[in-house]
């Protein structure tokens, strides 16, 4: 795997497996890094190119300079895919991740081969309710954060992962994450409802964990309903992290996805 920097930006991202295959791009969820991807990274390597990143505030992409925020985030993974000389990508995204590759999707949608959202929710069509109890959640963690990393790690891990081996090494990611980078997290809201959903060129799969919050599961029937020609799937034994809890399943369930056998 080879680490590289995208010029005049703070980003951090990963390149590894087959340089001639189609591109596969992850992008993780808040309060962990690219290695959140090493067991999917590790599967898909013989047959594609694998980019993951350190999204700015996360690992390596922690040394930020003025103007810059999540709200430049597609226009970096755009950087990226022209530093790379890619085509398209196939977007594979968790959480966090998964609203930031539809951002990017609404702003290049010509360079995305496909799109793979967990954990997520539809950031076209999202809940003003629901959205506002997202709001919630978020303030209470940063408060929990602020008081003490290791008790904001600790709740978070049993929130976030079902399996213990999942949230031990999330609650690893969460204790390496820098309490200034929750200022990035807060400007998120400007990527919802922003745009209108136009045509999709490209296909669209969308899921969770049936252990993760209700909350979760009634965001992901209600974007499959506005997007019936969606596939949707639900981890058994699964929590919000769902490449983390079930990577043997997540795996299968992509790649049957990119051979468009699902």
């Amino acid at each position: 795997m080879e680490r590289k920097n995208l010029n005049k930006s703070p980003l951090y991202y990963y390149v590894s497996g087959n340089e001639q295959g189609e591109c596969m791009m992850f992008l993780h969820a808040a309060f962990a890094d690219h290695t959140m991807f090493d067991r999917q990274a590790e599967y898909f390597k013989k047959k594609y190119k694998i980019i993951t990143i350190d999204l700015i505030g996360h690992g390596r992409s922690v040394h930020t300079k003025k103007g810059d925020s999540i709200n430049k985030m597609a226009e970096w993974i755009q950087q990226i895919i022209n530093q790379e000389q890619v085509e398209k990508v196939h977007l594979i995204g968790v959480s966090l991740g998964s609203v930031i590759i539809q951002d990017f999707a609404n702003k290049y949608p010509d360079l995305v081969a496909s799109m793979a959202c967990f954990g997520g929710y539809d950031v076209n069509n999202f809940d003003p309710n629901m959205q506002k109890g997202n709001s919630k959640e978020q303030g209470l963690m940063m408060l929990r954060a602020i008081f003490s990393v290791k008790w904001f790690a600790e709740n978070n891990k049993k929130i976030s992962a079902y399996t213990k081996e999942a949230q031990e090494e999330f609650y690893q990611m969460n204790i390496r994450f820098p309490k200034k980078s929750f200022m990035y997290l807060a400007s998120l809201n400007g990527m919802v409802n922003k745009y209108k959903t136009k045509k999709r060129n490209y296909d669209l799969l969308i899921g969770c964990g049936k252990k993760d919050i209700p909350m979760e599961l009634e965001a992901v029937n209600m974007w499959h309903s506005s997007e019936p020609t969606s596939r949707v799937i639900i981890f058994e034994g699964a929590g919000h992290l769902v490449n983390m809890d079930v990577p043997v399943e997540f795996n299968q369930m992509i790649d049957k996805f990119l051979r468009k056998e699902l």
